[in-house]
């Protein structure tokens, strides 16, 4: 009987062993995340199929949703080890891609390997070029994802932002319109035609823009009355533009933007009171928003509220390090 004992302890042991082995929550240093809500449930799933790699990647996005990037990339990294599955390829290089696109390049290139015809992939790679500043390199493996596949309005959208950033308006507007030819229905693009029209004084945006009003049954968007606010404006109707601004916050109180184009048109009316009020209804609505302390900054200063004015470009430059305008406003006032 103690030699039957001796070897169930042993098995028991082994077992045991194996387990923890097995058990990716547990011996995962990020365990104490893994073993509490809302990932207990898929970690205890994980322990009784540790080669589910959709379990793995169901945690990963979960984690991911949650802002916990470190362990949601280890998930997908297992994901990806069980199963060379695009999904967990671009869950992986996306995670990459935010603080080392090197590395998200060379893992997309590595992972085409075994996935060569996923354009999803490659079209990743473009937008790790892009992160890069490597505008030239992502333009050209746009064209060679278009050569082969010519209606990914993915692919002719990218192409679009960087040839605008390129320099390149008409030609990004025009393969804008080839895209919106391939889905009318794509809200975001629809968006973001309408903004370059509305830009580069294109009277195609009253159509575009009147044809969203129209399919807005329930009255709720603002961004249709806001690109035809910046056509206005541009065109130096600013009476037609500062109506089109104030629809556009009737439909949406919360539509920062409109405020701020508000507040520019009648700054530059000289009208300094009525834009600062403005600005500062941006501000009170949203205390984090730059645009708001600078263009109230704006209006202080041509008002002769010198210190006010440099209070507020500061504040405008400590919520966003790249607005190096409101910094050097700011240095002259000094």
């Amino acid at each position: 009987m103690n030699r039957i004992a001796k070897i169930f302890s042993l098995v028991t042991a082994g077992l045991i062993l194996i387990s923890s082995c097995n058990d990716k929550g547990t011996d995962s240093p990020f365990g104490e995340i893994l073993n509490r809500p809302p990932y207990a449930g898929l970690t205890d799933s994980i322990k009784q199929e540790p080669q589910n790699d959709e379990l793995f990647f169901r945690r990963a996005v979960l984690l991911n949703t949650n802002n916990l990037p470190e362990p949601a990339l280890a998930d997908f990294k297992t994901a990806w080890e069980i199963k060379k599955d695009e999904r967990y390829a671009y869950g992986i290089s996306n995670l990459l891609l935010d603080k080392k696109p090197d590395s998200a390049i060379l893992f997309l290139k590595q992972s085409l390997a075994d996935l060569p015809n996923s354009f999803l992939l490659q079209l990743t790679i473009a937008r790790s070029y892009d992160a890069q500043g490597r505008t030239d390199e992502a333009l050209k493996l746009c064209n060679e994802i278009l050569q082969k596949n010519p209606e990914q309005v993915d692919v002719i959208k990218m192409k679009a932002a960087l040839l605008s950033k390129k320099g390149n308006i008409a030609e990004a507007i025009s393969i804008l319109e080839k895209a919106y030819q391939l889905t009318p229905y794509d809200i975001d693009l629809n968006y973001d035609l309408a903004y370059k029209y509305a830009e580069n004084k294109n009277a195609k945006v009253i159509i575009l823009c009147d044809s969203l009003i129209r399919i807005d049954t329930l009255n709720l968007h603002a961004e249709p009355y806001y690109y035809k606010g910046i056509y206005f404006s541009n065109i130096n109707n600013k009476e037609k533009a500062l109506a089109l601004f104030d629809d556009a916050i009737k439909h949406d109180y919360n539509y920062l933007n409109a405020y701020i184009e508000k507040a520019r048109v009648l700054y530059d009316q000289k009208k300094f009171g009525d834009a600062l009020k403005a600005a500062q209804l941006a501000n009170t609505i949203s205390p984090k928003f730059p645009d708001a302390y600078f263009w109230v900054a704006k209006c202080q200063e041509a008002m002769g509220q010198k210190e006010e004015a440099t209070i507020n470009y500061q504040r405008a430059y400590g919520l966003d390090n790249s607005f190096t305008e409101a910094k050097e406003a700011a240095d002259k006032l000094k």
